[in-house]
C-alpha cells in the first residue's frame, strides 16, 4: 500500500537477515528505488543506491544480504556495508554510507517515510 510520501509493508512480509523488500520512488525519478531490511530484530531502510557509483545494491530483487547475512552488498562492486549503519567498511567505498530513510514499525505494520528520501535527490 501506498500513497504519496509513504510505503507501507506488513511486518510478517520481513523476515530477519533475508531478502529485503524494494519499493519505487517515482518522484525522485523513474528509476529510483529504495529497500528495507531486517537486521538483529530492527528495520532498516535505505536508497537502493551503491555509495561508489549510482547503481542498485541487489543482484536478484531482494537479494541485499551476503551469503553469511552479516552485510549488505553491492553486486556490481562487493561493497559491504553494515546493515544497521549503512556505513561501507569494505570495498571501492570505504568510509562512505548508504542513504537512510526514515522507517517505523508499528502494529505489525513497516511505514517508510519517502520524503525524508528527498535530501539526496535535492
Amino acid at each position: 500500500m501506498t500513497d504519496n510520501t509513504t510505503v507501507s509493508f506488513s511486518s510478517a512480509d520481513l523476515k530477519e537477515a533475508d531478502l529485503g523488500l524494494r519499493f519505487k520512488m517515482p518522484m525522485y525519478g523513474n528509476h529510483a528505488t529504495g529497500f528495507v531490511i531486517r537486521y538483529q530484530g530492527k528495520v532498516y531502510a535505505y536508497v537502493n543506491q551503491c555509495a561508489h557509483v549510482p547503481v542498485e545494491l541487489d543482484w536478484q530483487q531482494g537479494e541485499f544480504f551476503t551469503a553469511t547475512k552479516d552485510y549488505l552488498i553491492c553486486a556490481t562492486h562487493g561493497a559491504h556495508y553494515e546493515p544497521n549503519t549503512g556505513e561501507c567498511v569494505m570495498g571501492p567505498c570505504k568510509g562512505k554510507q548508504l542513504k537512510p530513510m526514515q522507517v517505523e514499525e508499528k502494529g505489525q505494520k513497516i511505514t517508510v517515510d519517502l520524503q525524508s528520501a528527498a535530501q539526496y535527490f535535492a
